[in-house]
């Protein structure tokens, strides 16, 4: 305490030793506990008299025991032993990982240990990773997919293309059938460039080499004219509210792949009762672009199935033509280039779908 000399003060450590969560060793050269804290019977099961009696390789996991055996002759040389990881085994037979601070007193042939239990982050990066395996092979399988059905894709529409090319159309005197043909052959090599699009970036190392400088609208207004006749059947209305922020660095196929899933989505679950209205809002926000993309359709329960909206092969609607891919698809494109996309939506009364676009600088 201030103003009191404690210079000749004793401080007892055993109120410390006894009551830290952490276990506290003393352990010898021979190989055996000398002194030991409550905290390491109560994290390995056993009694103070069966620690302190046995050797304490016999508690250490038999996968561990020759990594172990290594560091301790460094620690028996003089060598403190620092964040030292290592498994033993509980009384009941369960897995303890152990986090290890040892420093050797060789005078003395004791090694002062501190230990903690880290189980529980252990039993967290194991979850964690076993998640990023079924990720990867997710996406892996995804990928596959993807080629094997552009490939299967192209074919045809190539041939479509031939086909249109064939076509005398100085002997077509209808205008609309005109129109309908022009329409179709832009459809085609449309389709045709956005599946090479797809199949170059699914197979380029780096998506973030594929960033460039990109206009919303112009991007929207291209996948738009690739389905120009559904959006004319639907008489949509579609309104944009970009001047704040017109533009984002991103990937053009991705773009386009989300455009293309939101404003399908919209057509496919327009409301019967009201006309079709879409709008597209974008703002500047910190280290990064925020796109909202809403619809006056049918919506769906977003809250009651907000943890399945992004994944794969999940159906809110009862319809032949809904696969469960589209909004998966979505959230893997913006997640992949370090983007968010959240979604809020009611039964009959629309949905509204806020994508996050980090701050990138096109190369």
């Amino acid at each position: 305490m201030p103003g009191i000399d404690d210079s000749n003060f004793e401080y007892a450590v055993d109120p410390f030793f006894e009551t830290s969560p952490d276990m506290l060793c003393i352990a010898g050269f021979d190989g055996y506990f000398k002194r030991i804290n409550p905290a390491v019977s109560h994290t390995l099961g056993y009694s103070e008299a069966e620690l302190l009696s046995r050797p304490i390789r016999d508690f250490i996991h038999p996968d561990d025991l020759e990594l172990t055996a290594q560091h301790r002759t460094a620690v028996l040389n003089g060598k403190p032993l620092l964040n030292f990881e290592n498994r033993y085994l509980h009384q009941d037979g369960k897995t303890v990982w152990l986090s290890w601070n040892s420093i050797p007193m060789r005078d003395q042939q004791l090694v002062y240990a501190i230990a903690k239990d880290i189980s529980h982050i252990k039993s967290r990066e194991a979850h964690r990773n076993r998640l990023l395996t079924e990720l990867a092979e997710t996406n892996q399988r995804l990928k596959h997919l993807t080629n094997a059905t552009a490939h299967d894709i192209r074919s045809p529409v190539a041939g479509l293309i031939a086909l249109s090319s064939l076509i005398d159309t100085s002997k077509i005197e209808d205008a609309a059938t005109l129109e309908i043909l022009d329409v179709l052959a832009l459809s085609a090599e449309d389709l045709l460039k956005m599946l090479d699009r797809y199949v170059d970036n699914l197979n380029a190392e780096e998506h973030q080499s594929m960033l460039e400088v990109l206009h919303f609208e112009e991007v929207f207004n291209q996948v738009k004219a690739s389905i120009h006749h559904l959006v004319e059947r639907s008489h949509a209305s579609i309104r944009f509210v970009l001047d704040a922020c017109p533009c984002v660095c991103f990937n053009r196929s991705y773009l386009e792949g989300i455009f293309m899933n939101l404003l399908t989505n919209s057509l496919k679950y327009a409301h019967p009762d009201r006309g079709l209205e879409i709008r597209i809002r974008s703002r500047k926000v910190e280290r990064g672009v925020e796109l909202e993309f809403t619809d006056n359709g049918i919506g769906f329960d977003a809250e009651y199935n907000r943890d399945l909206v992004f994944k794969l092969h999940q159906k809110f609607h009862d319809r032949a033509d809904s696969k469960g891919v589209g909004l998966y698809l979505v959230h893997h494109y913006m997640t992949s280039l370090g983007g968010t996309i959240s979604v809020t939506s009611q039964v009959g009364e629309g949905t509204r779908f806020m994508l996050y676009f980090p701050d990138y600088i096109a190369s």
